[in-house]
């Protein structure tokens, strides 16, 4: 039960981190974080029941520096979820494919990389997507370092959502 994953909070409601109830619990005895939502069981000592927490809120404001998701094959891949840019095949091994070709001076950045199966890829070759005739299932973008690390737990708890934006 303490080893549940509880969303941390801003003073200004922006994710912060995820940690564990056990340390969630920690932070609202200690009068650092406020209780915002919770799973609706308690977790009980002798002469305290305290609701077990899913979102807190600190009480102050922490300063954070902008991190950026490294731009790595495996990392364009996930944003994507497996998922073929193109054709919108799930299964199979997955390439890399720059929607401008490097030989029309495309770079390697977001968004210019997605994720393609190995025929669509091919059959694109060393064109753009008009050039070719194949239509993006979704532009291209850089993804936020937080929703990004979040998403590499699997299933986000629906009340999550609407504090990470996914709603």
């Amino acid at each position: 039960m303490l080893d549940q994953h509880v969303l941390l909070l801003n003073q200004n409601y922006e994710p912060l981190s995820v940690c564990k109830a056990r340390r969630a619990l920690v932070l609202m005895l200690s009068r650092k974080a406020e209780l915002i939502e919770s799973y609706g069981r308690a977790a009980r000592s002798v002469r305290l029941a305290i609701q077990l927490p899913s979102v807190l809120r600190l009480n102050y404001y922490v300063r954070v520096r902008r991190r950026e998701v490294p731009l790595t094959k495996r990392n364009v891949l996930r944003r994507d979820g497996g998922v073929c840019q193109y054709c919108g095949r799930r299964h199979g091994v997955m390439t890399t494919d720059h929607v401008v070709p490097r030989s029309l001076n495309g770079m390697d950045t977001w968004e210019n990389l997605v994720c393609a199966c190995p025929e669509c890829n091919a059959r694109k070759g060393n064109q753009t997507p008009a050039q070719a005739a194949m239509a993006l299932r979704r532009k291209p973008k850089m993804p936020h370092y937080f929703t990004f690390a979040v998403s590499g737990l699997g299933d986000v708890p629906e009340v999550w959502r609407q504090y990470l934006f996914l709603s």
